[in-house]
């Protein structure tokens, strides 16, 4: 072994190298000082100064007053390093650009904290040896997204482990508005504004990178640095939520600071706080972290709730208190009905399938119990199928309350009936079809699958069913032809003929779209009923409960809700859907009450002996605001919000229509002050032939009909509704056969021709229009 000789230079460098470990952090970091042309710099460093006041983190007074009077003179006595030094030692990081574009990057000696779910505001020196003038660009493993959106695979890979998520703690956000630019200068030296968010509390170590455009990255990773953050924790805002009476209650609070953003972080939650959400939903004893400072909070629980709106102060303590009081403006459940939504998905459209296939039941039944919705219907469906399908029981869910029930039922959508139209099957007692353990096996069209649903006792109907409907025009009956090439309530139009469908859905899409088709096949005599549903969240990602179905029940006192109960309320009609903004409750026609067993005991129906006249009663509310929002009202109704009381205001008033709809069209109109006040109403309406009835409060209402008989006579109501429903089954045809496998067609070709005969001796027997 040979011996080893150490020289002076060698154990000067092992030396200096011990020296500087023993070093404070803040003396080993400070940056290099970087020759630059004073008045250019001048320009830049005013422009940062102005920068930082607007992103809220002002330099402190005495080195602005010290900068100011350097900034004042003519740049002697090395000004600019002077300037430098003062606001080096605010930076994180120290980036060094050489003449070949190369990036590398040192730590920088401010002091390394960061705080629990809010922003801190640190500069970034640079040094441009190569004058880029590229935008510089941050980035962090720490910041990667936190989640993957729905691909719509039914049995998609995680992607984002679990364990990856403790990580993926950090939010950038690099300040390149006015004043500053968006790019570099290329000036010699400049400082650029880095603001970072912490979801958690403690210390963190964080790894940020810099770039100025693909291939600047020096070699052996020197563009990037790992730093060791101390994250201060937040101050825990612990919540009292209380409603109307006084009960504890869920509900929702989108809550914002001074600047605008929103708390917890979007881009760092996850469930149960939805991502793609403004809003959180909290009850009594529940907490948000929030750090000091003052914010603005709005807050509600549904449609029947008034939204507020305030300000809290956020002391810089341990924790703190808040109390919010919720108002309503209108309480159906006190009047006999329910709120539902049948249609809303854990899995799937904006949710995540990583770092887990969707969310989970106790998830879904916060955002129920915060929108005030009785029933919450989720539906598993194609995205995250294999996962999802665990959750489905055949009865309701554990995380059900007395007055909120929650069940996973199904959505045929992804699977190869699709084509035909998407069915949403409640009440199931089994959620694979007979013979299947796959998707894909499942039938290629519809009618099967409706059968298989209802022989086992559940509520079968179409999902979102304007879409493959859209006419031209905004009036109704239209007798314009859809294409049929959609996922609506396509084959209804086939389906209905052989009593396969309880029930169209409805608010979710166009309103001229989905009502045409069922005006059409009400004018034959069938008798779909309609019902409210969001499709969460897909057409609608705001909130549960945008579309409702609102049924008549009795509570049992003591007693939960009986989800059969709500479920075959909306399979007789004993329903009316809604925006949740407009109320159309007790409509009864002669007495007979829809839903309800009438004339010889048979459901919503009147016999009459020859042509008179009918009173017709219903108990109505709707509240629009007193202002007008003509961005709602002026929209096209082919448009979003597809429903929504503000489009039914008449002109600048508070007012809205109830209007009769006999066999399709609007024959009577009485107007209602929409200030939330329930108001009887009452029509005198002249009945000539057998006819279907309802009401509703265009776009925002509507009932279920009820079903006038005269003389015994079935409802034939129009020839011409006959003859396009007679059309509509060989467009439904031509589009959808060709998706339809071989095997399966001869019963489908049978099922249509079905379809066709009813539609022809329906056009012999109706009246003429």
């Amino acid at each position: 072994m040979k011996n080893t000789k150490w020289s002076c230079p060698r154990l000067l460098i092992v030396f200096g190298f011990l020296f500087s470990l023993a070093l404070p952090m803040n003396l080993r970091a400070e940056l290099p000082l970087v020759k630059v042309e004073f008045q250019p710099f001048v320009q830049a460093v005013k422009r940062l100064i102005t920068a930082l006041d607007m992103a809220g983190a002002p330099l402190d007074k005495k080195d602005l007053s010290q900068l100011e009077k350097l900034l004042a003179g003519k740049g002697e006595d090395h000004a600019h390093e002077k300037i430098q030094k003062i606001l080096d030692k605010h930076c994180l990081i120290g980036v060094h650009i050489n003449p070949e574009s190369r990036v590398k990057v040192q730590e920088g000696p401010c002091k390394k904290e960061l705080m629990q779910q809010g922003w801190r505001t640190f500069l970034i020196k640079v040094h441009n040896e190569a004058g880029v003038t590229a935008p510089l660009k941050a980035s962090s493993p720490n910041a990667k997204p936190l989640y993957k959106r729905s691909t719509g695979s039914p049995d998609p890979k995680r992607t984002i482990p679990e364990g990856e998520v403790i990580h993926r703690f950090l939010d950038i956000h690099s300040i390149v508005r006015s004043p500053l630019k968006k790019t570099l200068s290329g000036l010699e030296a400049e400082y650029r504004i880095l603001q970072l968010y912490c979801r958690d509390a403690g210390k963190r170590e964080a790894k940020l990178a810099f770039d100025v455009g693909q291939g600047t990255q020096d070699l052996g990773f020197r563009n990037e640095v790992s730093i060791l953050f101390n994250s201060k924790r937040a101050v825990e805002v612990v919540l009292e939520v209380k409603d109307f009476n006084g009960r504890d209650v869920m509900a929702s609070f989108i809550i914002r600071d001074e600047r605008n953003r929103l708390y917890p972080s979007p881009s760092r939650r996850l469930a149960p706080d939805f991502f793609f959400h403004p809003q959180v939903y909290r009850e009594t004893g529940e907490s948000i972290f929030l750090p000091p400072g003052k914010y603005s909070v709005e807050y509600g629980r549904g449609p029947e709730y008034l939204t507020k709106h305030t300000t809290i102060e956020i002391p810089d303590t341990v924790s703190h208190k808040v109390r919010f009081n919720l108002e309503r403006w209108i309480q159906t459940s006190k009047e006999g009905w329910w709120s539902g939504d049948h249609h809303i998905h854990a899995a799937g459209c904006a949710h995540y399938e990583s770092p887990m296939e969707g969310v989970l039941p106790q998830d879904m039944m916060r955002h129920c119990l915060g929108e005030d919705l009785n029933v919450g219907c989720v539906l598993s469906w194609g995205p995250c199928w294999y996962f999802q399908k665990q959750f489905f029981e055949g009865k309701v869910n554990a995380f059900s309350k007395d007055e909120y029930l929650m069940r996973y039922d199904v959505e045929v959508s992804g699977f190869p009936s699709s084509h035909a139209g998407h069915l949403s099957l409640l009440r199931l007692v089994e959620d694979d079809y007979p013979g299947t353990t796959k998707i894909h096996e499942w039938p290629s069209w519809d009618l099967p699958i409706l059968q298989w649903a209802q022989k086992q006792g559940g509520i079968a109907g179409f999902s979102h069913s304007g879409w493959g409907l859209q006419i031209p025009g905004d009036h109704l009956p239209n007798y314009n032809m859809p294409p049929f090439d959609g996922i609506g309530a396509n084959e209804y139009i086939v389906d209905v003929v052989h009593g396969a469908v309880d029930f169209i859905s409805t608010v979710d899409t166009p309103i001229i779209w989905e009502l045409n088709i069922w005006y059409h096949t009400l004018n034959c005599g069938y008798r779909a009923r309609i019902s409210g549903e969001t499709d969460f969240p897909c057409i609608y990602g705001e909130k549960v409960g945008l579309g409702r179905s609102y049924v008549k029940m009795t509570r049992t006192p003591g007693k939960p809700l009986n989800f059969d109960t709500w479920a075959l309320g909306v399979k007789d009609g004993r329903n009316y859907v809604s925006d949740g903004k407009s109320h159309l409750m007790d409509f009864t026609v002669g007495g007979v009450k829809m839903g309800e067993p009438g004339s010889q005991g048979k459901i919503s129906e009147l016999q009459l002996n020859g042509k008179q006249s009918v009173k017709m009663k219903a108990r109505v509310a709707s509240r629009l605001n007193e202002k007008p929002n003509p961005s709602i009202k002026n929209r096209p109704l082919s448009h979003k919000p597809y429903w929504d009381v503000e489009r039914a205001r008449i002109g600048k008033t508070r007012q809205v229509p109830v209007e009769v709809v006999v066999n399709g069209k609007s024959v009577a109109t009485k107007n209602i002050l929409a200030d939330g006040t329930i108001r009887d109403i009452e029509f005198d309406i002249p009945i000539k032939h057998s006819s279907w009835v309802a009401l509703r409060i265009f776009p925002s209402a509507h009932t279920n009909p009820v079903f006038i008989h005269v003389d015994g006579k079935p409802i034939r109501a129009s020839k011409k509704s006959a003859e396009w429903c007679l059309k509509a089954v060989d467009v439904c045809w031509n589009q959808k056969q060709g998706r339809i496998r071989d095997s399966e067609k001869p019963a489908a070709i049978k099922a249509y021709d079905v379809a066709r005969q009813a539609y022809r001796q329906a056009v012999r027997d109706s009246v003429e229009d």
